[in-house]
Formats: structure tokens, sequence, C-alpha cells
């Protein structure tokens, strides 16, 4: 049997210290290497596509409008590949949803709606068929479509000869004419089941419609700039080459005043989580930096009691480097140790993050540990090695060793021996607090997005279910809203219903139009667009069970639904903002295109939070879901609506069951799509700021409890060398009270210098953070104030107990202690 080295003996003779260094070590290098792993398959890894850094998505700006990120519409796709000269591929896309019937029940899957370019710019080939081609894109061809790998396998059961085979989608026979491979993931869009050609009409296209997003790979050598250059090149071609909208005005479009704003397909995926990870990476990185401390103190410690033998070897000629080198050994061989365990725990540590991680958190099938996790952990754990075995080698590893040969073996503990550990201390203290007031941050921030009024009421009690009608299905538009009707009858007569309603978007459930809104007195300048607002079609009795307060006027009714009278209903902020006054705009008329009718404003409701509680409610009008001479269209009807049920058994199996057979009553081949609550559409809008206060109060926590170790091991150590010094005293006369108050105050000391020193760095970091907060300030004083107070009440515990220990100890034996 080999001999254990000696560097691995002196850790098993010591297996206190190496338990707890090792827990330590683990827990600060697991949660580093939990959290990058992360951030590596969100926003650092490439896009798992060939070649990914040559895609782009294709954006544009409109400041004439007051938008930043404009997309593209049909007339630029047909532009920009036939005259562009820096894409290899280009195409736009969409998702949406669709209904598939005649595999057994209806049902309503995720889709994507591409053209001809945007899978070959991608590059990832079919596991069996083809892409889409220019002919599948065309209108007139046989309909075809793709499927995803999942949906392949669920529901056709991995059918090898499925190439060839028809699915009735959206009642339309379409032709299987490929399956994309497993793994296959399209950008942002989570779960999608089918693909679909998008199909536009080359004659029927004009200027507007700005609804697709734009993809593109560049040819070799091509650069972003030189893509962004072409781009603004086309844009004249496109605005002189295209019709503008029925009834609409050339000169809006170029008032416009559209430009290029081309960017990393990347950033399209990734969307704004990174600046989440990138703040708890750097969090997390605190808690390591604590971690290293407090084994820097454990060692201090450790090489305090082997003093005598280092001093020796020392005299005996072992020079300075050679004594330093063995520490530094040691110090590496017990990280690289600690970050062995860390692996095991960042395994569990990574399921928990995806677990709690918000919901649509992209590239979420990328996060692994891979060789770049594991990289990241070996050099974290060789950092700290470094870092945390420095901090005794500094102070132990010179001539101070024949110095201590000399000393005696009874004296009392100087305060040059406590310098190091209370410096440590002070570190620790500090950077909890920094992570702390991070966590009273969001903490605030939470209560305050809680305390906002969102526009409606009891979300917990809304069942919402999404039908679709495609035109395939029902043409006629009064079928359509007929059928609609029908099916909210039958709704409200399910038991325990309160009231229902249906609109095309609840509130926060993102299925929303935005357009320019004109007033009829209102005097607009020549070439310039009304202002943007928000679309929602509802249906009579929708504010009052979603529970949006009705602030003057009426409420839609059914007579203005099926005798096509011209009405509308606004939000409050719309109403003050082009009126002065809710009250004002009743009686007002508004419209879209100016070939469109004018409708009378005959309510103004409650603001609604609708991009979530921690944005600005948008100004909104509220239209019913058929009306004539709307958008240009002789009659419009919205097709796909949300149904929301009030009742106290929302949520139920057997509830949802009768809502499902209450629809399918109407109509057997409807399926049910995002079968969900209010509350659940609620808590997934505040998922980013509930994921960042999760994790900053794990991480302030760890700090926290790291932090306090640290002051106890001080407190403690120092009780421990000074049980001479405390037998003196209490032969003296000093009293209990007074021995536990002078230790208590070296805590309360340290606590407070960390404390100080903490909140001048807070101050400067946390304006990191700004972004995840809302309506507080990074400098929030209600916040570092009750932080500072915890800590330093937290550090007072953690004296006490080593202090009440010292009070208690017998002055005789005392006197007897070395």
């Amino acid at each position: 049997m080999a001999p254990i080295p000696p560097v691995l003996r002196r850790f098993t003779r010591a297996p206190m210290f190496t338990a707890i260094a090792l827990v330590t070590l683990a827990i600060g290098i697991g949660a580093n290497t939990a959290v990058f792993s992360v951030v590596n398959g969100v926003l650092i890894k490439p896009l798992p596509y060939p070649n990914a850094d040559e895609l782009i998505g294709v954006w544009h700006t409109a400041p004439g409008v007051g938008l930043e990120n404009a997309q593209v519409s049909p007339s630029m796709f047909f532009t920009y590949r036939d005259e562009n000269r820096t894409f290899k591929d280009f195409g736009a896309w969409s998702s949406g949803s669709v209904t598939v019937t005649g595999l057994s029940e209806p049902e309503q899957v995720r889709s994507i709606w591409v053209t001809d370019g945007v899978l070959q710019a991608l590059g990832v080939q079919p596991v069996l068929g083809r892409w889409f081609s220019r002919d599948d894109d065309t209108p007139g061809t046989p309909e075809t479509i793709m499927l995803t790998h999942g949906y392949w396998q669920r529901r056709l059961g991995g059918d090898g000869a499925v190439i060839g085979r028809s699915l009735t989608v959206d009642g339309k026979q379409r032709i299987v004419i490929g399956v994309m491979p497993a793994g296959f993931s399209f950008l942002n869009v989570l779960n999608a089941d089918l693909i679909l050609p998008e199909r536009f009409d080359r004659g029927r296209v004009h200027l507007g419609n700005f609804s697709y997003q734009g993809l593109a790979r560049l040819k070799p050598g091509m650069t972003l700039d030189q893509a962004n250059a072409d781009v603004t090149r086309m844009l004249p071609i496109w605005l002189n080459g295209w019709p503008a909208p029925l009834g609409g005005d050339r000169k809006l479009f170029e008032s416009a005043r559209i430009g290029a704003a081309l960017r990393p397909l990347k950033r399209d995926v990734v969307g704004d989580v990174g600046e989440v990870l990138w703040v708890l990476m750097g969090t997390i990185a605190v808690v390591l930096l604590i971690a290293c401390a407090n084994v820097a103190n454990l060692l201090l410690v450790r090489v305090e009691g082997r003093q005598q033998e280092l001093a020796t070897r020392a005299a005996l000629g072992a020079g300075r480097w050679r004594i330093a080198r063995e520490l530094l050994h040691e110090s590496l061989l017990l990280s690289v140790m600690g970050g062995a365990l860390a692996l095991g725990l960042a395994y569990g540590a990574l399921k928990l993050l995806i677990a709690i991680g918000p919901e649509g958190l992209p590239r979420l099938q990328e996060i692994t540990i891979d060789p770049q996790v594991l990289g990241f952990t070996l050099i974290a754990a060789l950092l700290s090695g470094l870092l945390f075995g420095l901090v005794p080698i500094l102070k132990y590893s010179g001539p101070q060793f024949v110095t201590a040969l000399r000393a005696s073996r009874t004296s009392s503990h100087s305060r040059e021996r406590h310098r190091a550990r209370s410096v440590l201390v002070v570190v620790q203290v500090a950077l909890a607090l920094v992570l702390l007031v991070a966590s009273g941050l969001m903490i605030r921030t939470f209560q305050t997005l809680r305390n906002v009024q969102p526009g409606f009421s009891e979300p917990g009690q809304l069942q919402m279910v999404r039908v679709s009608v495609p035109d395939t299905v029902i043409a006629d538009p009064q079928r359509v809203a007929r059928l609609h009707y029908d099916i909210l009858e039958a709704l409200t007569a399910v038991p325990g219903v309160a009231s229902a309603a249906f609109g095309s978007s609840l509130p926060l459930e993102g299925f929303n139009s935005n357009d320019p809104v004109a007033a009829e007195d209102k005097v607009y300048e020549a070439g310039k667009l009304p202002p943007l607002r928000r679309f929602k079609f509802v249906s009579p009795g929708y504010f009052r069970t979603v529970g949006t307060r009705l602030i003057t006027g009426r409420d839609f009714a059914w007579t203005d639904l099926f005798d096509d009278r011209r009405v509308a209903v606004i939000s409050e902020n719309m109403a003050r903002e082009m009126w002065g006054d809710a009250a004002a705009a009743l009686g007002k008329r508004i419209r879209v295109a100016p070939v469109d009718s004018w409708r009378e404003v005959v309510g103004v409701v409650a603001d609604v939070h609708d991009n979530g509680v921690h944005e600005s409610a948008p100004t909104i009008v509220y239209w019913p879901i058929m009306m004539s001479k709307f958008w240009g269209n002789e009659r419009f009807v919205s097709r796909s609506l949300t149904y929301t049920l009030r009742s106290e058994r929302t949520g139920t199996e057997a509830f949802l069951t009768q809502v499902r057979q209450a629809v399918w009553s109407v109509n057997g081949n409807l399926p049910l799509a995002l079968v969900r609550t209010l509350q659940d559409v609620y808590e997934r809008s505040m998922a980013r700021t509930t994921f960042a206060l999760v994790m900053l109060a794990i991480a302030g926590g760890m700090a926290l409890l790291l932090g306090l170790i640290g002051i106890y091991g001080v407190i403690s150590y120092a009780v421990s060398q000074r049980t001479r010094e405390i037998g003196i005293r209490m032969a003296l006369g000093v009293k209990q009270g007074e021995l536990r108050r002078m230790f208590v105050r070296h805590g309360l000391v340290l606590a407070g210098i960390g404390v100080t020193v903490g909140i001048v760095v807070a101050a400067a970091l946390t304006r990191l953070m700004a972004s995840l907060l809302f309506q507080v300030s990074p400098l929030d004083v209600v916040t570092y104030a009750a932080v500072s107070v915890v800590l330093v009440t937290a550090a007072v515990l953690a004296s006490y107990l080593p202090a009440r220990r010292a009070a208690s100890l017998n002055p005789v034996e005392a006197l007897r202690a070395e």
C-alpha cells in the first residue's frame, strides 16, 4: 500500500478543521459553479446553429413614431430578399398557434410560421424529409407542413413513414414534408410543435403590417456594419416600390423615418435576462470571497497551532520560500478537494436554479455542466486556494517563527496576533452587508410591485381558456360572433360560475395589437401618424368579470355587437391624455384608418398594467369583437379569444372538465388552449423579480451566516487564547458582566467597522442593479438602515455566546491555563 502523503496526513489529524474548510469551500465554489452554468448556457455559449456568429436579427428604428424596435413587413421581406448584397439567406417569421383535428381530441398547438430562407439561414437539416422551398412559400401551391421532433414522437409515434402523410391543421389538409431533429430549438420560441410556410401574396402586399421578425445569415466576410449599411440602402427602394395600405398615405411612412437596426441574433434569443444573471453571478462571487475569508481565518488558527513546528524548521535552515511553498501546497490541495465536492453540490443547485428560474428562461436546454463549467470550477478552486492560502503565508512564513521559539508558553495573546483575523472578519461583514442590501432592495421592490393596483381583482378566481375559430372552419364573421356568444352562454351555465366574458387578450397575456388612433376633434400635422394605442376586443361584461373599474359611461351591450353600433371604450390614461378628463371623453369619436368609420366613446375604464406591474399602464382602446368598416375590412371579427370565468372552483379538475364539455357542447371541433388562471399569468409577469429576489436572498443568507461564523470564531478563539488573562482579571475582582461586555464590545467594533465599509461599497455597487428595481432607489435609506441593524444585532448575538463562556470560567482553572 502506498504511503499517505504528509499533507493528507495533516488533514486527517485535524478532521474538524478539514471538514469545516471543505464544506465552506464546497458551498462557495458550488454556488458559483451552478450560477456560471446558467450564465454559460444562456449568455456565453454560441447559439446551437452552424457558424452562429453569422446569424443576425433584422430590426428597424422608427423615431418618427417613437419605436426603437420595429419589425419587418411582408413588403420588406420581398425587397430585402431580392435586393440585398450582404445576406446569404434571409427570411421572416412569426409564432402563433393552430388547431389540429383528426388525430384524437381537437388540440391547439404552438406553431412557427416561416418564409423560405429562415430554416436555411439557421442551417439545421431535417432528420426526415426537407426544408420549405420557395414553391411551398407561394400561394396557390399545395399546403405543406414540418414537424418538430417532440410532436412527431408524441402525436405520431415517431412514424418513419410520416413524410407525405396528411394532417388537418386549421381545417386545411397539409402534407408533411419534413421532421426537425431532436434538440432543435427555434430561437426563443419554447415548445413549438409545428412549422408552417408563411406564404405572403406578393400581389396584395403593401408598406404596412410590421408583424414579423427578420432573420438573416451574413455572407462570408460580411460584417454587421456592412449589413446595416445594406439595409439602409434598400429602405428607399422599399418605400418607393410598394403601395401604402388601403386608406393610408406614403407620407406617413416617410415621417416615421425608418432606419436599420440589425443586431446579433443571440440578442433576440437571450433578451434582457442577462441583466439578472450577471447581477446574480456577481453576488455569488461575493459569497465565495466570504467563504475564502472564513477558510483563511481557519488556516490562521491552524498555522498558529503549528507555530513552534514551523519556527523550529526555520531555525534548522528551512528557507522562507520552502515554508511558503508547503503552506501554499496545502491550501491549493484543500481548495481542489473543495472544488471536487462543489461539483456534486453544483449539480443539485443547478436543478434548483432551473426549477425556480423565470418561465421562458432562454436556452434552458443548453444549461449543463460541460467542459467550460469544469474549467471554471478548477480556476475558481485554484484562485480560492491562492487567495486564502496567501494570508497565513504572508503572516507566518518568515523570521517571526524564530521569535516564536523564544516566546513564553504562558504569555497572554497579543493584539498583533488578532489583527489578521479581525481584518478578515471586517471584510466578511462588509461583503455580507453588500449582499443583504441587494437582497433588501429586491424585497422592497417586490413589496412595491405587490402594492401596485394592476387594474384587475382577485386573479386567483379567474379561470382562462383560449378558443380560436379559423376562417377555414367558419368563414362568415357574423356566424363566428354568434358561436362565441353561444359558447359564453354555455360557460355561464357551468355550476359555480359567477360571471363570464371573453377578450382578444386578458391582462398581461400579450396577445395585443397596436395601431395609431385618431380623434375626430383633433388636428394632426400633415404626414404625421397619430399616437399608437393598444387594442383589445372584448365582450359585454368583460370589465365586471375581470375586475376593471368603470370610471364613467357604460360597458358594451350585446346590441352594440349584433346591431353594429359604432362604439368604443377607452382607458382613463388615454382619456386624460387626449381630453384632460375621463368624463370629457364621453361622446368623442375615434377611428384607426381614414377609410374606417368613426366610433363613439361610450365608456372610460381604469388603467390596466398590461405589460406587467413593473411598467406603466399603456393607453388602451377596447373594441367590440365584431365591427364593420374596421382596419379597412368591410366586416371584421376577432377569431382568437380568451374566455375568463370568475368562480371559487377555479383550477379544480372537475371544474375544468365541465368547462371543456360546455365548449364542446357548442362545437366539438374547437380545442381549448392555454388553460390557466389569471393568477398564474400575474405571477409569471413577476417571475424575473421573484427569481432575482429568491437568489439574492439565498446569497445574502449565506453571506450573513458565514459572516457571523467568522465573528463567532474570532471571539471564541480570543477567549481560548486569553484564558490566563481572564483568570487574572477575575482574581482581581472584575465582574462577569464586565467580562461579557469586553468581548461583546470586541465583536461590535468589528461589526461596526465592517458595516461602515460595507455601506460605502454597497452604495457604489448596487447602482449596477438599478434596472431590476421598481420605484426603489439603489440608495434606499430604509434598506441600508434595516440591514445595518440586523447585521449589528446578529453580530452581538454571535459575540455573546463565547463572551458568556468566558465569564463562566473558574478563576483558579483559568490561572492554571497556558
